[in-house]
């Protein structure tokens, strides 16, 4: 069967490469959680204003009133559906403490209690519900048709999902492929960056394996499928990423891990000061304004206030320097790690080939810009991510390229064309006519032993120069994996789905030597849990749709948000909005701070808790003294964990960091 390269139209390989179906996004107001949180603050924003200029309480008490309907009415209803279940959590709890905050006064407090408990459960419900769009959106990958053939050779469009094994299906250029296999006839190369994260496409002959969901370049493929539809790799990875975020562990903020003794807790105390003298004769009265001052003085708004104000603080911090942390809870969470795993492939690279070397031979009588200028010429009308990268370079150097006719294109082997005159022929060494030549030989030696992918140069027949291309380590690839050692007391794991030379040349740049290279998701999965069977809290950092089952199953996920893919970016619990490693180590050095912030905070709420309680117990503690007494524990906490919004903090972090 011809493979012939069949150039395309710009809007037809576009076409080809965006994928049949539409993105599916969940609407953020089609949440009720959002709508719900969305009118509370409303109605608080109206209503704040009114009492602050002195309006009559008929104009902005009812606006109050509404928004602790409006936001309350869903945290009551779960927290009493847990009581049924015999369970009492903080948010119940925060209900009662806003009502309470209410009957004696306080309403403005009460009713901004309920619009931060709304806007929270809508921010978690929002974060969910992208979490399943882009876990969805994963099977568009797939087309939603193939070409299968018959016995006796006719083609037949049907949908992927009917596809048997060992059916044949036919896959042209530009086409994703419909259903795993193996190929019967052609040749081409696949990209099947979305399977394994190689940067290149893959060349693929009779024998090779293929995937579903990948795209096929410039050849056809006849492929024999080999697993039915439910059982292809794409569709493992949704189930890979659908049990990791079932199976992984209840994630809670320090204070929620013993919200359940402090929530019955209060509860029982609060109904002894008010029960006990009571049974001994005091006035109800008193009985009952001294159990709703203890109420009061007891709640846990410090105790929130404690825990929020520093990590939502450190989440703003690294927001503003290009990390986005998903939520309070993984902010606590970064502080945790300490052990790491890199994906290579956008991750510690950029993602892309450039040329890095350029080698003419001696009795070619060329320099390398004219080398350059020739190959860039030759694979000008290439799609080839190996031809842009040659293309690019010349461009950058400012060479003018001529024009070439008579072009055509071999997966797997080269481009050759007309330039100039000469006929060029540019492509894999072992594939061109003239590979054997002793200084081919050694040149294309040295550059493949230096993890680089060696590219021949003819001219007429002759060889003329070997050119070198390597996806460039990021800058402060290095830098980064010493300080994430020096912050987890362990030298990060090295996960690709490369080919393992590649991955071990740049494991050595880097400073790494624990390297799993050419794995697939479920191998990458394996190896985190590996480390987490041992004992370990390991963070994953990554981009790729292969690295999510590994994002989703790690202690903390981290995805690269320049080119990460849709699903990566919803599965990890933070982004790196600009793709700058070095802010990784700093984000966990500041989590760290705040996670030591939060433990003064507590200590400090505790004291003034304590104080307070034990005066209403042992004298009485006047109501709007108790009250005072309530709101300046939760301004001072609160004012501490503003700290660490300032510039120095994420300063030292950094500077942490580095050492």
């Amino acid at each position: 069967m011809s493979s012939t390269l069949i150039e395309r139209s710009a809007p037809e390989a576009a076409a080809a490469s965006v994928g049949a179906a539409p993105r599916r996004r969940t609407r953020i107001l089609s949440l009720p959680e959002a709508r719900w949180a969305l009118a509370a603050t409303l109605l608080f924003l109206t209503a704040l204003p009114l009492q602050l200029t002195g309006a009559p309480a008929w104009a902005w008490g009812p606006l109050y009133a509404l928004a602790y309907a409006t936001g309350g009415w869903e945290p009551a209803w779960a927290g009493l559906q847990a009581l049924r279940e015999k369970t009492l959590d903080v948010d119940l709890l925060m209900i009662v403490a806003a009502l309470g905050a209410a009957a004696v006064g306080q309403v403005m407090d009460g009713a901004l209690l309920i619009v931060i408990f709304a806007t929270s459960g809508a921010l978690e419900a929002v974060a969910t519900a992208r979490t399943a769009d882009s876990v969805r959106g994963l099977l568009d990958l797939a087309p939603a048709t193939a070409t299968r053939l018959a016995d006796g050779g006719t083609e037949e469009t049907v949908p992927t999902g009917q596809l048997a094994v060992g059916d044949t299906v036919l896959v042209r250029p530009g086409e994703r492929i419909g259903a795993d296999g193996r190929v019967l006839d052609g040749a081409s190369e696949v990209d099947q960056a979305t399977i394994t994260g190689e940067p290149l496409p893959v060349a693929k002959e009779t024998g090779d394996e293929v995937f579903a969901g990948t795209l096929n370049g410039t050849g056809a493929l006849r492929i024999k499928v080999e697993r039915d539809a439910s059982d292809s790799v794409i569709a493992r990875i949704v189930k890979m990423v659908e049990e990791a975020s079932e199976t992984k562990a209840p994630t809670q903020l320090f204070i929620e891990k013993v919200e359940q003794r402090y929530s019955i807790g209060m509860v029982i105390a609060t109904l002894a000061v008010f029960a006990v003298p009571l049974a001994f004769g005091a006035a109800f009265t008193g009985s009952l304004l001294r159990a709703m001052t203890f109420m009061i003085v007891a709640s846990p708004c410090a105790v929130v206030l404690a825990t929020m104000p520093p990590l939502l603080s450190a989440i703003a911090n690294a927001g503003r320097h290009g990390v986005l942390v998903k939520s309070a809870v993984v902010m606590e969470r970064l502080g945790e790690v300490d052990a790491v795993a890199l994906d290579k492939t956008g991750t510690l690279t950029e993602g892309t080939p450039r040329v890095t070397d350029i080698r003419p031979l001696a009795d070619a009588g060329l320099t390398e810009e004219e080398l350059l200028a020739l190959a860039a010429a030759a694979e000008h009308p290439s799609e080839h991510p190996l031809a842009r990268a040659v293309v690019d370079a010349a461009r950058t150097r400012g060479l003018a390229l001529a024009s070439a006719e008579d072009f055509a294109s071999a997966p797997g082997i080269g481009v050759t064309a007309t330039v100039a005159g000469r006929a060029v022929a540019v492509g894999a060494p072992a594939r061109l006519g003239n590979s054997a030549d002793d200084a081919v030989s050694a040149l294309v030696a040295e550059l493949e032993d230096g993890g680089r992918t060696a590219v021949l140069v003819e001219a007429d027949g002759v060889p003329v120069g070997v050119l070198g291309l390597a996806d460039r380590l990021r800058p402060d690839a290095a830098a980064t994996v010493t300080a994430l050692t020096a912050l987890t007391g362990t030298a990060p794991m090295l996960v690709t789905g490369d080919n393992p030379r590649a991955a071990a040349r740049l494991a050595t740049e880097v400073g790494i030597t624990d390297v799993r290279a050419g794995l697939l998701p479920q191998d990458k999965v394996a190896a985190v849990r590996e480390r987490e069977t041992a004992g370990r809290k390991v963070m994953v950092i990554g981009d790729g749709v292969n690295d999510a089952p590994a994002l989703a199953a790690a202690h903390t996920g981290i995805a690269m948000g320049r080119a990460g893919s849709d699903l990566a970016l919803e599965t990890a619990d933070a982004v790196i909005v600009r793709d700058e490693l070095a802010t990784v180590p700093a984000v966990v050095g500041l989590s760290r701070r705040a996670r030591a912030l939060v433990v003064q905070n507590l200590v400090i709420a505790s004291v003034f808790i304590t104080g307070l309680v034990v005066w209403d117990l042992v004298a009485t503690l006047p109501l709007p003294l108790g009250v005072l007494g309530h709101e300046g524990s939760t301004v001072i906490v609160g004012l501490n964990g503003l700290r660490l919004l300032r510039e120095a903090a994420w300063t030292r972090a950094r500077a942490e960091g580095r050492r």
